[in-house]
């Protein structure tokens, strides 16, 4: 049965702002909790193959997506490589004004089975539902660095 995440946060930031922040995949693990690693596979002007390392109470899971940018609108994934039977979904970036925007992560997954299925899943929904969060915490420090 596959798990579905749907999160949306109104920020006081631009929507170019927040597309930019979760666009840099390789800067996850300065920020999210849980990502241990990242890795850009493959890039070309709209999309972005990434390889993402999650780590949480002893268990890590690595898996690949490829991402489809639409810029400062929206960004596409969809699994490439894991321990998913399926993975998908997207970042919506709505501009509400010049310095505030609507940011939306709906992603529905499914692990295949195996031994280590319910810890991974835990896992993958525990990141995932962190993922918002983490990206606002982000937007807001480095606001504060580029104001002082």
């Amino acid at each position: 049965m596959a798990t579905t995440i749907n999160k949306t946060a109104l920020l006081p930031h631009s929507a170019k702002t927040m597309f930019d922040l979760v666009a840099d995949i390789a800067s996850y693990p300065e920020f999210l909790p849980g990502c241990s690693g990242a890795q850009i596979i493959e890039q070309t002007e709209n999309v972005v193959v990434g390889k993402l390392d999650l780590s949480k109470a002893g268990v890590t899971q690595s898996f690949v997506t490829r991402n489809t940018n639409t810029p400062h609108t929206s960004i596409t994934l969809a699994l490439e490589d894991g321990p998913f039977e399926s993975l998908g979904g997207e970042w919506r970036f709505d501009a509400l004004s010049d310095e505030a925007c609507r940011v939306s992560l709906d992603l529905t997954f499914q692990l295949r089975s195996g031994l280590l299925k319910m810890a991974a899943s835990r896992l993958f929904e525990s990141v995932a539902n962190d993922m918002v969060d983490a990206m606002v915490k982000r937007a807001n420090q480095l606001q504060k660095e580029k104001a002082s």
